[in-house]
């Protein structure tokens, strides 16, 4: 039977870059396709858009997690090197569902997608292109937390429930059938940018044992999870209320993986 062929769908940050890279070196040969999130798209306002409803939204403290998870540096090197090394094409992804990522996928023939800190929502006809759909890795104990930033709100609601998730995709947001889910002990005081780049690298297991198990008739039979309440981006008071708990969105620590190599590097 031939390997499953798969591709990764992922937002360069050094929230979840060590996590990706390190999944799509194990596949080897059998990442199919590498699509890396344009977070500047047009179609969320380009930078400049995207800035000003963040600040209307969250105030100034938002922005150096925004930053630093995002802006600084925008890296592509490491996962040319990586999609080089497995003869996989690596795409710019500006519209998940447009007409080039169609095209690119349909070219690709992935047996599954794989979403790891990605931001657009796939529609079901593009998770249709691959015969086992999608799988998505999220750094919560679904159903709690949905949403861009879970880690922030486990911090500010419950830090002793930090945990990870592996559910199929859905069009509805971190919704889809629950495959897997792992509880992790987080040491105190940890950023929630740390927090998230840490949950994700605990995350990897549950995604190498589904791919372990993939030709197994059961592999992708999920349980129904309930779908709780959204958890958007915090507005201005919610990241106040959490500040005065001692709840960060980022630490001078976190500095260090802007270290060359570091955040690269589980």
């Amino acid at each position: 039977m031939k390997p499953v062929r798969i591709a990764l769908l992922t937002l360069p940050s050094v929230m979840s870059d060590a996590a990706s890279l390190d999944f799509a070196r194990a596949l080897g040969g059998r990442l199919a396709l590498l699509g890396l999130s344009d977070p500047m798209r047009p179609a969320m306002g380009g930078a400049l858009g995207q800035l000003r409803r963040h600040l209307a939204r969250s105030g100034p403290r938002m922005l150096p997690y925004l930053a630093l998870g995002y802006g600084l540096p925008f890296r592509h090197g490491p996962f040319r090197a990586v999609a080089r090394a497995a003869g996989a094409p690596l795409v710019v992804v500006r519209d998940v569902n447009g007409d080039a990522m169609r095209a690119a996928l349909v070219a690709a023939r992935p047996d599954l997608i794989v979403t790891l800190h990605f931001d657009q929502i796939l529609a079901p006809e593009t998770l249709a292109l691959a015969p086992l759909g999608g799988v998505n890795l999220h750094p919560s104990l679904l159903p709690r937390h949905r949403g861009p930033m879970p880690a922030f709100w486990m911090l500010a609601e419950d830090p002793g429930a930090a945990g990870v998730s592996l559910h199929r995709l859905s069009p509805r947001i971190d919704a889809g059938a629950l495959l897997a889910q792992r509880r992790i002990a987080l040491p105190p005081g940890l950023s929630a940018l740390e927090a998230t780049r840490r949950l994700h690298l605990a995350g990897l297991p549950l995604l190498r044992d589904l791919v372990a198990r993939l030709e197994e008739p059961q592999a992708m039979a999920g349980a129904e999870q309930p779908v709780l309440p959204y958890r958007g981006f915090p507005d201005a008071t919610a990241l106040r209320g959490a500040a005065r708990r001692g709840v960060a969105l980022v630490r001078a620590a976190d500095l260090r993986l802007f270290l060359p190599g570091r955040a690269a590097r589980a």
